[in-house]
């Protein structure tokens, strides 16, 4: 069996989770192919295909997911010789360092990443340059980094999902939700909603690594900031992991075919687990983006505000609870998820496809709170006069 998760939760393909999971082949297929690409031995630069291996291995030990540890631990022990004996340090003997400045500046990244990305800084990215790896180099890593959160959330949900067992199916309202009221105490929706360090307005975003000049990129740089976003050419964040430009577009790839997928959980609360991840991630510029998309689908932001206040106790019906209860343990200790939160995720109405659409959201906020956190600032509106 080639594909990772699959194999590694025990899912077999006569079973009904095996078949939920591939009604989203191409968020399947999106995971295999970025993991193929990151972890595979297609990738030039001096991040060798060794440490990256060691390195997801580690994150996957601090996350607290073995069975993604060994796999990476597996991988890398076959490469041999490749493996060097400062790599072999790091797999035998759990929090140690190297010795080695370049390799210790990755780990000291990794390690900070694996669970509290709010906790690195400016200085701890730049620290890895300096220590001697390119900028390129960099953002590669920072790229894995985010790959191994999302992959290892991903997993640790689908075997809660295997833990649990069973099939849910949709199950319709038998009653008809109350008029939504706007609460008297928010701004309307649209109109900006500032809370304990968090918006819904529309930030800007600073690169702490040198960008790509769009007019000296190569054409596969060139054709990557083309197809990414309208304005990909003048945003910093398309420019850096523009470095990495099969990194960039296999995560475009991911990126949309789960935020964007037809049926199964409603856009507006896919937006919900965003949003619920960014806040616990501390990522402010991920909640604005995903706050403020929330409203545009929902027509409101009460859910919001309750999540700039209290996460812990937000959610506005019994299926925003759920959605971001789960999506909270997922975020800070993906190795407690387990089948009474997939139980509590379905006694709130939501279908297996629903419960794994509501997964990928949250583990792929993972991966992109990573970057923007770990690989920029926020930028805030000038305020007006």
């Amino acid at each position: 069996m080639t594909d990772t998760i699959d194999r590694l939760a025990g899912l077999r393909a006569d079973t009904p989770l095996f078949a939920t999971r591939h009604e989203r082949s191409k968020v399947a297929l999106a995971t295999q192919a970025c993991e193929d690409l990151l972890l595979g031995d297609s990738l030039a630069g001096d991040l060798s295909q060794a440490e990256r291996l060691v390195f997801a291995a580690e994150q996957a030990r601090v996350s607290g997911i073995p069975a993604l540890e060994a796999e990476y631990r597996a991988r890398a022990i076959a490469l041999g010789d490749a493996v060097s004996p400062a790599l072999r340090r790091i797999l035998e003997t759990a929090g140690s360092t190297t010795g080695n400045a370049r390799l210790d500046a990755m780990l000291h990244f990794v390690r900070t990443l694996a669970l509290n990305p709010a906790h690195s800084d400016q200085a701890t990215l730049l620290a890895i340059p300096a220590a001697g790896l390119s900028v390129d180099g960099t953002v590669l890593l920072a790229q894995l980094i985010g790959f191994v959160a999302y992959q290892a959330r991903l997993l640790a949900g689908v075997q809660a999902m295997v833990a649990l067992g069973g099939v849910a199916q949709h199950m319709e309202a038998t009653t008809e939700a109350a008029p939504f009221v706007h609460p008297a105490n928010l701004p309307a929706p649209g109109e900006p909603l500032r809370r304990n360090g968090f918006t819904s307005e529309t930030l800007d975003w600073k690169a702490w690594l040198p960008v790509l000049d769009p007019a000296t990129a190569t054409p596969a740089q060139q054709k990557v900031l083309e197809v990414s976003h309208p304005k990909a050419k003048t945003m910093d964040f398309y420019l850096l992991l523009g470095r990495q430009p099969e990194v960039l577009l296999e995560r475009s790839q991911a990126f949309n075919a789960i935020m964007y997928a037809p049926g199964g959980l409603s856009r507006a609360e896919r937006e919900v687990a965003a949003t619920a991840v960014s806040r616990s991630n501390r990522c402010v510029y991920c909640a604005s983006v995903h706050a403020q998309r929330f409203e545009q689908l929902a027509k409101r932001n009460d859910v919001m505000a309750q999540l700039f206040d209290d996460p812990d106790t937000a959610g506005t019906n019994a299926r925003e609870r759920a959605i971001i209860q789960a999506s909270l343990v997922l975020t800070r200790t993906p190795a407690q998820l387990g089948a009474g939160h997939i139980q509590a995720l379905r006694d709130a109405g939501l279908s297996d496809l629903e419960v794994l659409d509501m997964l990928h959201s949250a583990a792929l906020f993972g991966w992109a709170n990573r970057l923007m956190l770990n690989l920029g600032v926020e930028i805030w509106p000038q305020a007006t006069t």
